[in-house]
This record gives C-alpha cells, sequence and structure tokens, in this order.
C-alpha cells in the first residue's frame, strides 16, 4: 500500500495532503505525512507512562489509519486499524473527497453480539454494495460500495458505520439540523450536513437550521442568491473553530462527538489501586515530554485519537501537569474528552480561561485531588466526571442549549416515560419516591395498577411529584406482558425505560440511561444487576454480571431504556406472565437490534425472604460475591461523597449504610 512509514504520533492528523493526492500512483497516509510531532510548531499534548497496548490495539496501531486515492479515477481505499480509527477519518479533510467507488477495510473488527448483522445506511445514488464479515466474529471486516455520482467521502463513511455497529440516533418530535460550511469541525456527528462553495438554499423551505463555518463569529456566510420571497437560507449563522462554535453574543462553547469520544470499552481493573496511571502533559513541539512513550497529538488537532482512547480504557487515574495559559479551547477540549472517557482526571491548577469554559459540574469534580483508593469509590468519582462531561459538553444536549434563543422548544433532551407496573400497594410509595426523586428534567410517570387500587398516599405524592403522570388500571387477571403493554400505550415519552417496584434506583439513573443510549447507539440500554441487597441478612454484595460499558446479550429487565418506536416497531411486549423482559430482548435480538450495558452504579437488585418467581437460596449470590457491605454503601447510590446527589428508593428507607 505505500506510506509504510506511519507512526502512530501520525495517525491522528488530519491527512490534508489527500484532497490533492493520486497523481500517478496511489498515496496513503491519513496522517501529517508520517510527519514527526518534534519537528512541527506549536504546542502538543501527551500521555506519558502509558500501559503497554493490548494485542488488538497492537494491530490497530500497526495499520493505523490510510487513505489511497487512485490516478485518474473516483476510486478511494481505506485502510483503519479499528473501528474507532475509522470514525477519526470524519473529521478529516480527506472526507470530504469526492468518490464513486470505496472500499473500507477495518483490520481488526469485533461484532457487538453473536450473529450481528446489519446492513448500509442510506446512501444516495447507490449502485452496487458487497459487506464481508469474519466468521467468527472478530476479524477482518470490508465494505465496498459502487455510485453512480460521486459523493463526498463522509457521506459513504456515514452510511457503512451501522454496518459494524450500533448506530441510532437518539429520538426526538423535532431538532435543528446543523450544517457546517467549507470546514470540518470534530465535534460535527456524522449526520450533520456539510457543504462546500456555495450555501445552498431552497424556495419553498429554510434549507438550513444551523450554519457554521471557519471564522471568528465576526462575519457570515453569504447565501447563495435567491429571487425575492424566497425562505431564509439559515435560522443560525455562527463561526466555529475545531472544538466549538462562537455565538452570536460571544460566546465560545466547547462540544465533542460523544459517539466518538466515550467510555465505551472501559475496563473494571482500571478502578482498583494498582491500575495504571498516566501523566497528560501540554509542552512546546519538542520538548522534553517528547522522548517518553505514550499517545500524542498536536494541541490545536482534533484532541483525543483512537490510540489514545485505548490507552485510557485501561488507565485508571490521568494526573495532568501545570498547564500553560495557551489555546484555552483547544486545552478545555482536550480535558472535556479525557473526562468523556471514564479515566478519573484531576487538574489542581486549572487556568482561569480553561475554567470559563468547562461546564460548572464537570470544573468541581476536575479540581478536586483524586483520594479515592477504593475500587468503588474510584468507579463513582469516574461515573460523575463522565457525566457531567457527556450532559455538559456532547454535542446532541449541548448544541440545542446553544441555540434555545432561536428555538426554545428545543433545548430540552428526548422525553421519558418511565413505566412502574405493580401489584404490591406496600412497595409503591417508596419506588415512587425513587422516580420522583431523579434529576433527569423531562420525565413522566406512567404508574400500572395491575389489579390493585390506588391509595391515598400515593394520589398525593403524584399530585405533589412536580411531573406529569399517567395512572393505567388493569385487572389482576391479565398477564404481566398485557400489563406493560397497556402501561406504555399511554406512555408519551420518545423513551421508554421500566422501573421494578422492589429495587432501588440512585437520582442520576434516567440520566445514565440517556446519555448510553446516545454514544453507544444501541436499541436498548442498562444496567447488569452487579448490586444485590440480601435484606434478610443487611448486606450487599457486588457479583459478576458481565462487562459494563460493553456491547450486551443482556441487561437487568428493571432497567431497560429504549425508544417507543423500536419498542412498537417490534410487536413491543409478549403477553406472558413473567420473563416479559427476556421476551422483549429476544424480539429485539431477532429484529437485528443491539443491547448495551453501561455502568452498573445507580441501581440495586433486592432479594427479599419471599416473593421471587425464581428462587435458586441466598447462597446462590454470596457464594458469587466479589464484594461485600453490611447494610448499602452511598457510593452504590450516588450517595454522600464529592458531587453525590444522595441515595433514593427503597434502600434508602429500609437499610442504613455500612
Amino acid at each position: 500500500m505505500g506510506g509504510g512509514n506511519h507512526t502512530v504520533d501520525a495517525e491522528h492528523d488530519d491527512a490534508q495532503h489527500h484532497d490533492g493526492a493520486g497523481r500517478g500512483r496511489p498515496t496513503s497516509g491519513d496522517g501529517a505525512g508520517g510527519g514527526d510531532p518534534a519537528g512541527t510548531v506549536g504546542w502538543w499534548w501527551r500521555l506519558t507512562g502509558a500501559p503497554p497496548p493490548t494485542r488488538a490495539e497492537r494491530l490497530g496501531r500497526l495499520v493505523g489509519l490510510r487513505v489511497l486515492r487512485f490516478l485518474g479515477t473516483r476510486r478511494v481505499l481505506v485502510v483503519a486499524g479499528t473501528a474507532d480509527r475509522l470514525r477519526d477519518l470524519l473529521a478529516a479533510p480527506s472526507a470530504l473527497l469526492p468518490t464513486r467507488h470505496a472500499t473500507i477495510v477495518v483490520a481488526y473488527w469485533r461484532a457487538p453480539r453473536r450473529g450481528w448483522s446489519h446492513g448500509v445506511g442510506p446512501l444516495d445514488h447507490l449502485c452496487r454494495h458487497r459487506v464481508a464479515l469474519p466468521a467468527r466474529g472478530r476479524g477482518v471486516a470490508s465494505i465496498a460500495v459502487r455510485l453512480s455520482r460521486p459523493v463526498a467521502l463522509r457521506d459513504i463513511l456515514r452510511a457503512v458505520l451501522p454496518v459494524l455497529g450500533p448506530d441510532r440516533p437518539l429520538p426526538a418530535p423535532a431538532t435543528a439540523n446543523l450544517t457546517a460550511r467549507d470546514t470540518l469541525p470534530g465535534y460535527l456527528p456524522a449526520e450533520a450536513g456539510v457543504t462546500r462553495g456555495g450555501l445552498p438554499v431552497n424556495p419553498e423551505i429554510r434549507a438550513h437550521d444551523v450554519v457554521v463555518w471557519a471564522g471568528d463569529g465576526t462575519a457570515g456566510p453569504d447565501p447563495a442568491p435567491r429571487d425575492a420571497g424566497a425562505a431564509a437560507a439559515y435560522a443560525v449563522r455562527w463561526g466555529t473553530g475545531r472544538h466549538g462554535p462562537r455565538t452570536a453574543v460571544g460566546r465560545v462553547a466547547v462540544l465533542v462527538d460523544a459517539r466518538r469520544i466515550n467510555p465505551r470499552g472501559r475496563r473494571a481493573a482500571a478502578y482498583e489501586p494498582n491500575a495504571p496511571r498516566v501523566r497528560l502533559e501540554v509542552a512546546p513541539a519538542g520538548g522534553p515530554g517528547r522522548s517518553r512513550g505514550g499517545p500524542a497529538g498536536p494541541l490545536d488537532g482534533v484532541g483525543l485519537t483512537a490510540s489514545a482512547l485505548a490507552t485510557l480504557r485501561q488507565v485508571g487515574v490521568v494526573e495532568c501537569a501545570p498547564l500553560p495559559d495557551v489555546d484555552p479551547v483547544s486545552v478545555a477540549a482536550l480535558l472535556v474528552q479525557v473526562a468523556m472517557t471514564g479515566a478519573v482526571l484531576s487538574v489542581p491548577a486549572l487556568p482561569e480561561r480553561v475554567a470559563a469554559l468547562l461546564a460548572p459540574e464537570l470544573r468541581d469534580i476536575l479540581v478536586r485531588p483524586v483520594v479515592e483508593t477504593g475500587p468503588l469509590a474510584r468507579e463513582a468519582r469516574s461515573v460523575r466526571q463522565r457525566r457531567a462531561a457527556l450532559r455538559g459538553h456532547a454535542t446532541a444536549f449541548a448544541l440545542p442549549r446553544l441555540t434555545a434563543e432561536a428555538f426554545p422548544g428545543l433545548a430540552c433532551p428526548p422525553s421519558v416515560s418511565v413505566i412502574l407496573v405493580t401489584r404490591r400497594p406496600d412497595l409503591v410509595p417508596a419506588a415512587l419516591r425513587a422516580v420522583v426523586g431523579q434529576t433527569y428534567p423531562e420525565l413522566e410517570i406512567v404508574l400500572c395498577l395491575h389489579g390493585v387500587d390506588l391509595t391515598e398516599p400515593v394520589r398525593a405524592l403524584l399530585a405533589d411529584s412536580g411531573r406529569p403522570y399517567e395512572v393505567v388500571r388493569v385487572p389482576g387477571s391479565v398477564s404481566f406482558g398485557e400489563a406493560l403493554g397497556a402501561a406504555t400505550r399511554r406512555a408519551r415519552g420518545s423513551l421508554v425505560t421500566k422501573v421494578d417496584d422492589d429495587d432501588s434506583y440512585g437520582p442520576e439513573h434516567v440520566w445514565d440511561l440517556v446519555l448510553a443510549r446516545h454514544y453507544s447507539g444501541a436499541t436498548v440500554v442498562g444496567k447488569g444487576s452487579e448490586f444485590v441487597h440480601l435484606e434478610t441478612l443487611g448486606v450487599t454484595i457486588r457479583r459478576p454480571s458481565g462487562a459494563a460499558e460493553s456491547d450486551a446479550e443482556v441487561v437487568a429487565g428493571g432497567t431497560m431504556l429504549l425508544a417507543r418506536g423500536d419498542l412498537e416497531a417490534v410487536g413491543g411486549w409478549r403477553p406472558v406472565p413473567r420473563s416479559a423482559d427476556l421476551g422483549l430482548l429476544d424480539r429485539i435480538r431477532r429484529a437485528g437490534g443491539s443491547v448495551y450495558r453501561t455502568h452498573p452504579l445507580g441501581y440495586v437488585y433486592h432479594r427479599r425472604a419471599t416473593g421471587h418467581t425464581w428462587d435458586p437460596g441466598q447462597a446462590y449470590f454470596l457464594d458469587a460475591a466479589r464484594a461485600r457491605w453490611p447494610g448499602l454503601p452511598p457510593e452504590v447510590l450516588d450517595g454522600p461523597g464529592p458531587g453525590g446527589a444522595g441515595a433514593v428508593g427503597p434502600a434508602a428507607a429500609r437499610t442504613a449504610p455500612g
């Protein structure tokens, strides 16, 4: 393929020479042409003291990311070591190459689940395509497409990403479209539009809602000429840098595409006291940090690369060296991206100009020293940190807030209906308090009374909740699945989630699920039932329940969240007396959907003395325990601690923290 001298340091860059490459022979190298960072004028960041890469990552680094364009043709070959590296290409100038024939090869690909299969997404002018995936679910994956007319390589990447893994956008009843003109900022989601040259207009409808262009916001793009009375070209126009727009009032925002930067793949061992620690350094090119190994990149680049993401999945703590007061937007973006991965980040000396760009919730966490030594306490800090970074800076959530003046009705996150089906009136008040206590703003309560009556305390609790609610009554003779269907029929949220009346939920539980739904792109997201409270013994155990922050086969039934449209598209709930959760997951998989398991904090599964349809005995849980606490550790439900919001739910009412 040529260009075989590409290094790990070069693979992050933007392939600036690709747009004019391909004269006389194929060219390769989606980096700074394989150049050495030390020879580049400017500031660089580096993770020093990085742990050795995994076997898959070694292959990914060896292959890197290469774009080859052939002389005199509209044919492109993209070779990426991993799917993460393929996403890096979305923000590279070579993504704008006009292409009619494209072959995309991922050297190491792993299927999201056994039997995974998904087709190419919508792609204009598609004539033919071929998908080849490894028979055992891991190995080389390739997709080839042929078009009748050339389109930008970025459009092809957007269409083939669903072949490699879940890629569902968040559902919403209304959103503003985002168009970038003559620029590819790193925070653009894959579905954003990109135009070059003149800005298209439409005489029938406003062609664009939000337009960003390379600049400082002092002047806007000139729309293409249009007849008098034609629709406006756009509603909002902002100048933008690589990491965020400069709004009309001069505010600079830091945004991150959370589909590219997120905690997916974070390892449980990263919370142990002996987990690797790295140091984040920002220094002039060729400085002393250059001699130490580890992922690196230019400060004014896209930020974290696929190589850095792979490193941070193994890292416990990132200690930040004193930061220079240069390029505050790029420094802030780098800190936000590290925080989004879940690696615990501490920045004791935070420059004032950088601090002003961070969400207050995130800033308060980052400036604290890392004093958490136990695995659970460190994991709780990691979760609080990534949550603050995602909801404060992820483009999907932050951009609607920035455009609230123009589109005030779009500033809220997707609405969620929480469905609680119960036939145990004594448990309803505590369960409802857990739902009412959620911090998620757009939340509806759907209480389904399964053969029982609405008590006066529950009626008062609903009336005083400040939340919209629905009360659904079904006879006790109908199955649990039918009761869930009746409750879902009355739900109005874009997303629905199920809670159980006898389990405990932290106040950030729904936020965690919505964030995971966004960055995973999965059909269903949920948590594992890792934390189990044995009520007769008054203890909480932690047991293995599958890898967190990864694709999964199942999640705890009392934590499932999915789009209402996806639920109804597969036929909804099965009318079964029990295991309705498994019945739905089976339907989702058969329809080609996917399941993602986020972190387990914020949910506790309860075992009582009686009343379980499946009861293997307490020894079953105790024998599998890898940790044990008296009562309920406050960190499990976001209890007391730096940034903790306090526990709510049945456990808070029945047990005392140990």
